[in-house]
């Protein structure tokens, strides 16, 4: 298959451009059945769907001579969710037209609008943006699309999920009902059904996704971790693969803003996208990824769609995505146009099994894998040290006078080892995993623990508690070291710990020594064997606690006019994964 059926003016801009043959969707839109007809198409992101739709709407634009007529009001209009992608839909266009005589006015929030409805005045062939802005410009007269013969609406369901259906259907109820209307999107639920039965005639179906909806390019892996191990996951991951373009994906503002600066401390070069970023700052942040100047994006899944970076090779769902839509479009941001890419999946081992269902739900083949450890990283890295050593180089006469000089100084090998030394210091040292297995018993047991005691802390994973924060914490309150706390286990909202029975009786009296009104986590000691006490506990806790409320007429406030109570939560603070006690007391 190649370009030969499409004007030659467009053949040569995509030879220009490297493109040697079609992808799917492109070769589908291109069709002798597909012309001039209303689209649905379900398409990957990454496929080439910007190329498609531009081709696939030039005869509605171009004149007999294969030229656009003079700029004036828009004879097409492409939506796109986010400004990231409206510009990068913008770019392609530019150069795909460009031959043709084309001029794209790009109009999207975050941008000037005043520039924006200036470049609109002086005429547009193409206009592309987003549907708040474009709506706004619709609503003051700036945007006029009377003349408009095609329509795109590109990744419509996720323009759908942003909530953007009134100005998406404001937007198409001022066009002409003769215009052509192409709507791409990767899924098809209803409400997209819905809009194509609304405002396209007799429109023709195409699809170029596959039973298997992950991408083929793209291998998907998945490991299982301690809750405790995620960042230092999140490192060795990076360090073992060494992409030249990694995107990390977080859920909240607070989590990307958090892990972005633990990996600029560690030495990695990352950037951070977010909804608290402006659009200079995000434009910043991408150039610095295009120029090599960072190699890791950490964002959140609204402020990462539309990116296109041809370098990226690994995609890290730091936190678990929140369905296979979701996974579907972050793990698109690589392996796109034939390049290939992996997309690895971190799951906190309580939360297996839903990572399985959504996995077989989207019919993804994920091969669950160990996290690298160190050793691991430290052979990749030799591999890759030895085969940028070896590789063929060019001196010059300037080289060449200091390698002698260094050999008459120096050993061969002498030499060779500070150039290894030199190459490691320069990269972020490799974490150590706590393990991803959480055993209820513990398998052995540990030398001096033969006749141990055990104690409560009345925090659990419903707090957040991992060992960590409760380790350093027992080792304080209890004056104690590590090797002198033998096994932890977490419940949901309460942590069972043991030390050596020798040591029981100080370490009580130092716990006791050290507690104050104010703290909000207490060390009890437990009676009996743990798991008889945790059962006991639970059923006490199940019990209630007070009496019912007594009946209280509507409207009736018994503590209005009262000051609340402060205070209350002293202790507890707002960590980058969810609450947890105050590591300063």
């Amino acid at each position: 298959m190649s370009f030969s059926n499409v004007l030659p003016v467009f053949e040569t801009a995509l030879t220009e451009r490297g493109y040697a043959a079609p992808t799917p969707v492109q070769g589908a839109v291109l069709e002798a059945e597909a012309q001039g007809r209303d689209l649905i198409v379900s398409a990957q992101t990454g496929s080439g769907k910007t190329v498609a739709f531009g081709l696939s709407i030039a005869a509605d634009l171009l004149g007999e001579d294969g030229r656009l007529p003079p700029a004036a009001a828009p004879l097409a209009l492409v939506i796109a969710p986010t400004r990231e992608l409206a510009l990068q839909v913008s770019r392609e266009l530019v150069w795909l037209y460009d031959k043709a005589g084309g001029r794209i006015t790009t109009c999207v929030g975050g941008m000037d609008a005043s520039k924006e409805r200036r470049a609109l005045s002086h005429g547009a062939h193409i206009v592309v943006g987003t549907p708040g802005r474009l709506r706004d410009h619709l609503e003051r007269g700036a945007l006029n699309l009377s003349s408009l013969r095609a329509i795109v609406l590109d990744e419509a369901d996720e323009m759908l999920d942003m909530g953007f259906r009134e100005d998406l259907e404001e937007i198409l109820d001022a066009t002409p009902p003769e215009r052509r209307t192409l709507l791409f999107s990767a899924t098809m639920p209803a409400p997209i059904v819905a809009l194509a039965r609304r405002y396209q005639r007799n429109a023709l179906r195409i699809s170029t996704v596959g039973e298997d909806r992950g991408h083929g390019d793209i291998s998907y892996q998945a490991m299982a971790v301690a809750p405790a191990d995620i960042e230092n996951a999140v490192v060795n991951l990076l360090r073992f693969h060494e992409a030249e373009t990694a995107m990390l994906f977080c859920a909240t503002r607070d989590n990307v803003r958090h892990l972005h600066a633990s990996l600029v401390e560690r030495g990695f070069g990352a950037v951070a996208l977010s909804g608290e970023h402006s659009q200079s700052e995000r434009n910043q942040a991408l150039q610095a990824l295009r120029d090599r100047r960072a190699r890791v994006c950490v964002a959140t899944d609204v402020a990462a769609r539309g990116i296109d970076l041809p370098t990226l090779s690994l995609v890290v769902h730091v936190e678990i995505p929140r369905d296979a839509e979701t996974l579907q479009h972050r793990s698109g941001r690589t392996g796109r146009a034939g390049k290939k890419g992996t997309a690895v999946l971190i799951v906190p081992y309580p939360r297996r099994r839903r990572v399985e269902g959504m996995l077989r739900g989207a019919r993804i083949a994920a091969q669950w894998i160990s996290p690298p450890s160190a050793d691991d990283i430290r052979r990749a890295d030799s591999e890759r040290m030895l085969a940028a050593l070896l590789a063929p180089i060019e001196l010059d006469d300037e080289d060449r006078v200091l390698a002698d000089r260094l050999l008459a100084e120096r050993s061969p090998q002498e030499i060779a080892g500070a150039l290894v030394r030199a190459h490691r210091a320069r990269l972020p040292a490799p974490e150590d995993l706590l393990g991803s297995d959480a055993p209820q018993e513990p398998r052995t047991t540990r030398e001096g623990f033969e006749g141990s005691a055990w104690f409560r802390l009345n925090v659990g994973r419903n707090q957040n508690a991992d060992p960590r924060w409760v380790l350093p914490l027992l080792c304080r309150r209890g004056h104690v070291n590590r090797t002198e706390i033998g096994a932890i286990r977490i419940a949901a909202n309460e942590t069972l710990f043991e030390v050596p029975g020798a040591l029981a009786a100080r370490f009580l009296d130092a716990v006791r020594r050290t507690a104050n009104e104010e703290d909000e986590v207490e060390i009890v000691p437990v009676d009996g064997k743990p798991r008889e006490e945790a059962r006991r506990h639970r059923r006490d806790n199940n019990k209630p606690t007070h009496a019912p409320r007594p009946h209280r007429p509507q409207g009736a406030r018994p503590d209005q006019g009262k000051p609340g109570p402060r205070g209350e939560k002293k202790g507890i603070k707002k960590g980058p994964w969810g609450k947890k006690p105050d590591r300063a007391k």
